[in-house]
């Protein structure tokens, strides 16, 4: 009970903040914001693959902090601007979280701690924060207009789109599998996920996700794209959720750390989040939303 409280106080404290960030900070101080979150994601990340020196870890986080730069400074001496350097490092992170499935589905694969392993879930990491960070930043800056005519513009809303899809399928996935729960999704990986709290998840997020896009003013014969954006959200938000519990289950980890009082690490609160937003910044454009 004492657990569940210290999860709720947590959860009440970091919601507002982050919806609050995303729809009034201006896209260039949301991309330090962010930057921040996902690069502290990946130093857990790193101590999950294996990389227990602390000096390593820094020097592999700079390095990232420094392809970001890199990232948004090309954007911005390019003639197309974001799009097109940001869509191809998009793709490609949307590329690897279908690649994983194949990971997912081979439990053996990397768990030994060869120095090969340790490589590869190192480049993993890279093809987790990247793209997400890239995706978050086209999603906010999309130069779509305001909402109603008003101070917040449409990226931003569709960038929290993105997000209370994939926490409200947390949310549905997790009192869906306590209420209902009995057919494991990946006993080997997470023994508590089950195929009904992925079900009660889907359901929750799908409806979140198109609510809050309705404040987008979308038509409203584009609510059943919008509707199968926010499911394959959901879908890929799982492998995410999956793809850190591989990792930790790797390392004998319960949690990438103990950052944030009931909720573990950073990787722990964004692990769903990293795998969502290529895939939905992606799939929202061939879509035409």
């Amino acid at each position: 009970m004492a657990a569940t409280r210290t999860r709720m106080i947590s959860a009440f404290v970091m919601g507002p903040a982050a919806l609050l960030a995303v729809l009034f900070l201006p896209t260039s101080w949301m991309a330090v914001v962010a930057a921040l979150l996902f690069l502290g994601g990946l130093w857990e990340w790193f101590k999950l693959s294996g990389v227990e020196d602390s000096l390593s870890r820094l020097l592999l986080v700079a390095l990232h902090l420094l392809m970001m730069v890199a990232l948004a400074w090309g954007s911005h001496t390019a003639q197309g601007g974001t799009s097109a350097l940001f869509e191809v490092v998009i793709v490609i992170g949307a590329a690897w979280w279908l690649l994983s499935l194949l990971w997912l589905a081979n439990y053996e694969f990397g768990s030994h701690h060869e120095s090969w392993s340790r490589v590869v879930k190192l480049l993993a990491g890279t093809l987790a924060v990247i793209p997400a960070w890239c995706a978050l930043l086209v999603l906010h800056g999309t130069p779509q207009g305001t909402v109603d005519h008003g101070l917040i513009p449409k990226g931003h809303v569709w960038l929290l789109v993105a997000l209370m899809t994939v926490w409200a399928a947390d949310t549905g996935a997790y009192f869906a599998g306590r209420a209902f729960g009995k057919h494991k999704l990946a006993p080997r990986i997470s023994p508590n996920k089950t195929i009904e709290g992925l079900a009660g998840g889907l359901l929750l997020g799908v409806i979140v996700g198109m609510a809050v896009a309705s404040f987008t003013g979308i038509a409203i014969t584009s609510l059943p794209a919008v509707a199968l954006l926010c499911a394959i959200t959901v879908l890929i938000s799982a492998v995410g959720d999956l793809f850190e519990s591989l990792l930790k289950r790797h390392a004998g980890a319960k949690d990438s750390s103990d950052l944030i009082p009931g909720h573990g690490g950073i990787l722990d609160r964004a692990d769903s989040v990293l795998a969502a937003l290529p895939v939905f910044a992606l799939v929202k454009g061939l879509l035409g939303l």
